[in-house]
């Protein structure tokens, strides 16, 4: 394990919550956490109402796209965040997982979409606290 936390958020189609959390985890640990995305059934783009709302936060999602679940991926990550994707996701001994539980931002119009986005910003801040301790 390196010194640098490695964290996988997982949902079903890689287009929403789970590119919201890593985009607000990398956001906040500039650069001290490693940070990943990937969904079970990954989408053909990312939710544009999520970009959007995003993008208010001066996060630019425009160049991220959904990404497919891979067995590495979990393997390499310390903490596997999964959100709705049930038994998608592949579960390895010795990995802390976490399942956060968020309405799916799909189909929703961008003042729904930011409520989400601000109670996964709440949570990523949480989880970043207990990664990187202050010394």
């Amino acid at each position: 394990m390196s010194d640098i936390p490695e964290v996988l958020f997982v949902c079903v189609h890689n287009a929403g919550r789970s590119q919201m959390a890593a985009a607000l985890l990398d956001h906040h640990a500039a650069g001290r956490v490693r940070v990943r995305s990937a969904g079970s059934a990954p989408a053909d783009q990312i939710n544009p109402a999520v970009t959007a709302v995003m993008a208010e936060l001066g996060l630019d999602l425009s160049k991220e796209f959904p990404k497919p679940l891979t067995s590495e991926a979990v393997q390499a990550a310390d903490v596997v965040i999964t959100m709705g994707c049930g038994d998608a996701c592949p579960v390895f001994p010795g990995k802390r997982y976490l399942d956060w539980q968020l309405p799916d931002p799909a189909g929703r119009p961008a003042e729904e979409v930011r409520p989400i986005r601000d109670e996964i910003d709440r949570r990523v801040r949480e989880l970043l606290a207990e990664l990187l301790p202050a010394h």
